[in-house]
């Protein structure tokens, strides 16, 4: 496991820069559009988007079934890689609302500006940050999602207070991920594989 914040960002670019890259290549996780589908994704939704929109899906479930985004609302996707749920936010708020995905890893940020011309949305854009220092103005966010993202950042509650900055008052987090039993000893988290897996 990377010993210091720095160390383990640097792992976390590296495996995801490899998912969106080469997606078919990973055998750690599942990832791609059925793994969207066997999370609750709707299968139509998901089967009419181009295969570049899912391929480098890896999300472990689906924020939006937590509720809709409403028209005009502003989203910020924290860890948006290649898009997915970013694309699906920012047709729920329509032409009036504005989605904004942040991840740290170039290759997703890539990634996910040539999904969104792909599908022709105009109303969401992506920014290269850490989730730790969200490059987003302070109570902007109707509705924050992640997706499995919270998971890889080693200062987690400079994360949270990053979140409940940009949300308006009365703004939602909505957001999947995992998280680790109390009961689980140090060494049975060490025997249960790598870090991202």
């Amino acid at each position: 496991m990377p010993e210091t914040p720095d160390d383990f960002h640097a792992a976390v670019r590296q495996r995801f820069t490899n998912i969106a890259l080469t997606p078919q290549q990973e055998t750690a996780r599942p990832v791609g559009p059925e793994r969207a589908k066997s999370l609750g994704y709707d299968a139509d939704e998901i089967d009419a988007l181009p295969l570049a929109v899912t391929e480098s899906f890896c999300g472990v479930g689906n924020p939006l079934a937590l509720g809709e985004p409403r028209p005009g609302e502003t989203v910020v996707d924290i860890g948006s890689g290649a898009g997915l749920d970013s694309i699906r936010a920012a047709r729920r708020v329509g032409p009036s609302g504005r989605v904004i995905g942040v991840d740290m890893t170039s290759a997703m940020i890539a990634k996910a500006q040539r999904n969104v011309r792909s599908v022709g949305l105009t109303n969401v854009e992506f920014r290269l940050a850490t989730l730790e220092a969200l490059p987003v103005e302070d109570q902007r966010v109707d509705v924050a999602i992640s997706n499995g993202a919270f998971n890889l950042c080693p200062r987690k509650s400079q994360v949270v207070s990053e979140i409940f900055r940009v949300l308006r008052t009365g703004g939602r987090l909505q957001m999947a991920d995992i998280f680790l039993r109390e009961d689980v000893t140090p060494a049975e988290v060490a025997s249960k594989g790598a870090w991202s897996n």
